[in-house]
């Protein structure tokens, strides 16, 4: 699991999170952070996959990213991602109320709300936030070098405006989420316990309502509706084992890496999943330095489910956190090979080479990772790490000028790339998003001058 800041008002895509994390709060805030887990990432998309094929969303393109807050939000700003708090998620106490959330959230895009916002936005001259608008398309689909040519900056009122929805669409949302649920097999009843959720939040005062309530305007009329659904629809459908499993996994994994060690230590014993329990446990060791127990923990996980990467992807980091290259790399190594395509297991792996003393063979295996998902400014820092002890400085550069701007910090990226222009060869792949980086930074830095 990795948490990436991204801090500044400048970055390109970082920019677009912080300002879409303001908006959504209504509260001012100076750094967002990312939660990348590929275990969690993949978790999310085995309980969204049922809604967004029933909402006509194809699972392999919409992804289910995590923002590290505690407070209870999710949105949407395009229609490639839907991003979940943390804090909604660990909130929520059962598959169907957060398959809910999914499902409400999928609704907004595949009903055009978004794209109408978009239009919205065009039409208003006013409105510093169209630019911003397109570069959050561009950033959430990974791709940097789009976004980096988009303007930046934009104001509050606008991005607030974008993401605030109208009743209407709340309640077009709902009935649409409803019957995607109920296509996907999901207990309908999980919508009405998401509204009994925030019921109530509409009479506090403003700096006190969960975001949620913010950007999803609630009625009575819409826990209603969502009540009357589910007696006009007859008895539940079955249970259903998969989204048990994948919540109380995602939910676990979380936890564990975001509550205490004893919170976690406490309460484990009621987990009903073997591999769960022994994972929540092994996490919880590891947060306490006690490396023996927390391999107990995470090979008897890989006992009960011996073919599962992310177990493997899990001792990996474990086993690198605690400096044990070898076996790390062993790990990441058996990860890869039941996860080929995955792009975050594929950085481990590299991350792992590298530390083990083979760059080169660690730029391979990043850069197959760099084309799948290139939204990780972890696996940029270790590219620039293997392009330096390769010998090849301009690659070293222009990958260190593609980090710092993905953080904001334009002025430091725009050194690099002004470094790695100059020792590239002229129109190479390198030279061009070098290049794109320091256009970025100079416009950056006209801007900082008005």
């Amino acid at each position: 699991m990795a948490f990436v800041p991204i801090r500044s008002p400048a970055s390109i895509p970082g920019v677009i999170l912080a300002f879409v994390a303001w908006a959504a709060s209504a509260v001012p805030s100076a750094a967002v952070t990312m939660l990348r887990d590929a275990d969690i990432e993949h978790g999310l998309t085995q309980l969204a996959s049922g809604v967004l094929q029933a909402s006509g969303l194809n699972p392999r393109r919409v992804r289910v990213l995590v923002i590290d807050d505690s407070s209870l939000n999710a949105f949407v700003v395009d229609n490639r991602a839907i991003y979940l708090h943390s804090g909604l998620i660990l909130k929520v106490r059962d598959p169907a109320t957060l398959q809910a959330v999914i499902a409400h959230e999928a609704a907004h895009i595949a009903n055009g709300h978004i794209v109408r916002r978009l239009n919205n936005l065009r039409a208003a001259r006013g409105m510093a936030g169209l630019g911003m608008a397109l570069a959050v398309a561009a950033a959430a689909a990974g791709g940097g070098q789009a976004a980096g040519g988009i303007a930046v900056g934009t104001s509050s009122s606008a991005l607030r405006s974008f993401l605030m929805h109208t009743r209407a669409e709340e309640a077009s949302a709902d009935r649409s989420a409803l019957a995607y649920m109920r296509s996907a097999g999901a207990d309908p009843r999980g919508m009405a316990r998401l509204h009994e959720l925030f019921h109530g939040q509409e009479v506090l005062n403003v700096s006190r309502q969960d975001p949620y309530m913010q950007s999803h305007p609630l009625t009575r009329d819409r826990i209603r509706a969502a009540q009357a659904y589910v007696a006009a629809n007859g008895d539940a459908p079955a249970a259903n084992p998969d989204a048990d499993y994948w919540f109380a996994r995602v939910q676990g994994k979380l936890s564990a890496f975001r509550r205490s060690p004893k919170w976690t230590m406490r309460r484990v014993e009621q987990e009903r999943f073997t591999d769960v329990r022994a994972m929540r446990l092994a996490v919880a060791h590891h947060r306490q330095r006690d490396l023996s127990a927390a391999l107990r923990g995470v090979d008897a996980a890989i006992a009960a489910r011996p073919e599962d990467p992310f177990y493997f992807d899990l001792k990996g980091q474990i086993l690198m956190e605690h400096r044990k290259w070898a076996e790390a790399l062993a790990a990441y190594r058996t990860a890869q090979t039941l996860a080929p395509g995955n792009p975050q297991i594929l950085a481990g792996f590299g991350r792992a080479l590298l530390a083990a003393g083979h760059p080169r063979d660690a730029l391979e295996v990043m850069e197959k990772a760099r084309l799948r998902d290139g939204r990780d400014p972890r696996l940029l820092r270790d590219m620039s790490i293997a392009y330096a002890r390769t010998g090849q400085t301009g690659m070293a550069a222009a990958v260190t000028a593609e980090r710092y701007a993905s953080q904001g910090r334009l002025e430091d990226a725009g050194i690099h790339a002004r470094r790695a222009v100059a020792l590239l060869p002229e129109g190479s792949a390198g030279w061009q998003r070098a290049n794109d980086v320091l256009l970025a930074s100079e416009r950056y830095g006209k801007r900082k001058k008005r």
